[in-house]
């Protein structure tokens, strides 16, 4: 069962429409990622899952029910507009937002003081917010997003303003949650993050949901059949000995073509496009009774990538699943 699922989620803002028809499903113990230009909904959805706004058309389930404001309790969320007090002391202010999800005064500042010390930040308890650099009032509020162990943990652009080091320490914090069970909604405009850490992803444009699915079949989904093969050097000290793969092949099965090949320090690297439906079994057997391979692999797309081609394609284009996509392919 889906721990979030939004059935045709419209919104309007008079005659604005930030949201049209959105049906997608978020499973839990994963880490959901939410794609899309500046102002194409990302926002808004996050608000209407959140109750912070209501949508105009359709509903969204929580656990398989309507959603319900006391499942509020249930959920961590981190805007991307920080807002903290800025003539407040920390400690006093963490209290406070604490407090304000259900926990005691005594276990708010013991939570807290485990945080403050794992995050590196105790002296900064008695300082006041607005004492604070963007990225250490970012870790506060990420402490105060995650203290009440929510069951789903919701971050707009969680990692904007911190150094790698402090991205590193957040990333790490979210993929422990997840492990331990928390489902999470990531939304970012930082693919390298979603590549490593999404398992799904939702990508919105102009108000609509042009693709979900997971991750990797996305990317599958939108390669272009080609693959890398590294394999040894006949002679290390020479730069013309490169295997001629495709002679070899294409007077066999035709199973791929030789799009390049390059020398590089003690290998050769070549770039084959594979014909549909071959399998890599066959390939790989062809290629081992001639070279000596290192390694082989499919050359995926990134997701900064897809994302560009897909935005670009979808001005007007209705939503579409994976299931869509691999049947339209």
């Amino acid at each position: 069962m889906s721990i979030i699922s939004c059935e045709h989620v419209t919104k309007k803002f008079g005659d604005f429409t930030a949201l049209k028809d959105v049906c997608l499903d978020i499973e839990p113990g994963k880490i959901f990622g939410f794609l899309g230009p500046n102002g194409a909904g990302k926002t808004t959805l996050i608000r209407i899952i959140n109750r912070i706004t209501l949508p105009t058309e359709g509903e969204v389930l929580f656990n398989g029910r309507p959603m319900k404001l006391s499942d509020i309790e249930s959920i961590g969320y981190l805007p991307e507009e920080r807002g903290l007090y800025k003539k407040l002391k920390v400690g006093e202010q963490a209290i406070y937002l604490a407090q304000l999800k259900g926990l005691s005064r005594a276990q708010a500042i013991k939570d807290l003081r485990f945080w403050f010390s794992k995050f590196d930040i105790q002296p900064w308890w008695n300082k006041k917010v607005e004492e604070l650099s963007k990225g250490m009032a970012q870790k506060i509020q990420f402490i105060i997003t995650v203290l009440h162990n929510p069951k789903l943990l919701i971050l707009d652009e969680p990692f904007s303003g911190f150094d790698p080091i402090n991205v590193n320490l957040i990333k790490n914090e979210i993929i422990r949650m997840k492990n331990e069970g928390c489902s999470i909604i990531l939304s970012t405009h930082n693919m390298e993050s979603v590549e490593e850490m999404c398992d799904d992803i939702a990508l919105i444009n102009k108000s609509k949901l042009v693709i979900t699915g997971g991750v990797e079949e996305i990317r599958l989904a939108h390669g272009n059949n080609r693959v890398e093969v590294r394999y040894k050097a006949d002679n290390p000290d020479s730069t013309t000995d490169k295997v001629d793969l495709q002679t070899f092949i294409n007077n066999k099965d035709g199973l791929f073509t030789v799009v390049s090949t390059e020398r590089e320090k003690n290998s050769w690297r070549s770039i084959l496009e594979v014909e549909k439906g071959a399998p890599s079994k066959a390939i790989i057997s062809e290629l081992i009774n001639n070279i000596d391979i290192i390694s082989y692999q499919a050359l995926m797309p990134k997701m900064s990538d897809i994302f560009i081609k897909l935005v670009g394609e979808s001005g007007g284009a209705t939503s579409q699943s994976f299931s869509d996509l691999k049947n339209n392919k």
